[in-house]
């Protein structure tokens, strides 16, 4: 493997290669964080990891493209090796040979939408020893429509429910995220995203849709619950029906907003429960993600939700220089939990979906979240200060 020190974007005379802080220690494993890239044509990849190190422990933790969440803190001790797989969806914006998904200024660079698959490997003592890749075109896919409370998000400190979501699922599944920061249902339909999911969709894969943050605006993509919020909704239930795709629609998490008395604000108004209403006239899939974020929010507390959300003081890293205080956006520990219940939301759906989750996922209560001190999370060596669209 080639050793590069830039990001596989700027690669474009080469197939594979190592960028990042590579370093071997002992063995296969490395000091500090890597990323491996391979140029690959778009599609689902079934990839096989062998994790360990003949003298040492490990501890690896992968993220896939734009920060996916796919293996996290797998230890190992001396002399122990585990293979360990996952499915990582590739893709890029070409709809067909004359059209694109007409993205934003600040995806062009994003690792979702270039020519390659980049694998980061991070964590306390990384071992990777070897990697199997192939390609797997007839696994099902979980395809997900949303806005910032759903994407990938690209940089730390920020993260989205959506992207930790394959952490949970078996080797048999691919996460398919197509959410993007600021997006509504309107805006999201006319800048070809629902198309380029449409290009792809295949019998026996699913459409999440999680939208009513940005829709509440004003705006031309205002819509009004139980009106036109339903129409443009039934947009993507009816598109995956004439596919023989299973629509599964999601509540929109809550804004951290509480009152004197540490109970969540509604500032949502009425979105939730048109999406509820509408689930039950239609006879779809609903996670309600709108009344467990509720609980899971309430349960921290007024001081103790700022954990979950992107909340820090100044200088908490490098790139940081002022604090950073955001009540709608995700930091990895909230994020990791919203898509615990996201989980708790397939496995009591009665779905054949709860035959992709992992048989170790276990029991998950938002009212009982995991201790954010129980939270690792390898960061990459720079982040932004920016804030991600919509409020």
């Amino acid at each position: 493997m080639n050793n590069q020190t830039r990001w596989p974007n700027s690669q474009d005379d080469l197939v594979y290669g190592i960028t990042g802080d590579f370093k071997a220690v002992s063995g296969c494993q490395t000091e500090g964080s890597y990323a491996f890239w391979v140029k690959l044509e778009e599609g689902n990849y079934r990839i096989k990891f062998l994790l360990g190190d003949s003298e040492s422990a490990s501890s690896t933790t992968i993220k896939a493209e734009s920060r996916r969440l796919m293996v996290l803190d797998h230890v190992t001790k001396p002399g122990q090796m585990d293979t360990v797989e996952v499915v990582v969806n590739v893709r890029t914006p070409n709809i067909d040979s004359s059209n694109a998904i007409r993205l934003k200024a600040r995806e062009l660079d994003y690792l979702n939408w270039d020519s390659n698959l980049t694998i980061e490997v991070g964590g306390e003592c990384p071992s990777v020893k070897a990697i199997e890749i192939e390609k797997c075109p007839d696994v099902p896919t979980i395809f997900l429509a949303g806005n910032s409370t759903v994407v990938d998000q690209e940089k730390d400190p920020w993260a989205s429910w959506g992207q930790m979501l394959p952490l949970f699922l078996k080797p048999e599944i691919a996460v398919a995220n197509f959410a993007e920061s600021g997006e509504t249902l309107r805006s999201f339909i006319a800048a070809g995203r629902l198309k380029k999911i449409e290009s792809l969709m295949k019998p026996g894969d699913y459409l999440f849709v999680e939208f009513a943050h940005n829709d509440q605006k004003p705006g031309w993509t205002h819509v009004d619950p139980y009106t036109t919020y339903d129409e443009e909704l039934m947009k993507f239930v009816g598109l995956s029906r004439d596919k023989g795709v299973t629509p599964v629609l999601v509540t929109s998490t809550n804004r951290r907003r509480f009152d004197n008395e540490g109970k969540i604000l509604n500032t949502l108004e009425e979105y939730p429960e048109s999406m509820r209403k509408l689930a039950s006239k239609e006879g779809l899939m609903l996670i309600d993600l709108n009344a467990m974020s509720k609980t899971f929010y309430e349960t921290l507390g007024i001081e103790g939700s700022k954990k979950a959300f992107v909340h820090y003081e100044a200088d908490t890293f490098p790139w940081q220089e002022e604090a950073l205080a955001d009540n709608t956006h995700f930091s990895t520990y909230g994020a990791w939990q919203l898509a615990k219940c996201v989980v708790k939301g397939i496995n009591e759906s009665g779905s054949d979906l709860a035959r992709f989750v992992k048989s170790d996922f276990g029991a998950f209560d938002p009212s009982e979240p995991d201790d954010f001190d129980s939270w690792t999370w390898p960061m990459t060596t720079d982040g932004s200060v920016t804030k991600p669209d919509g409020s």
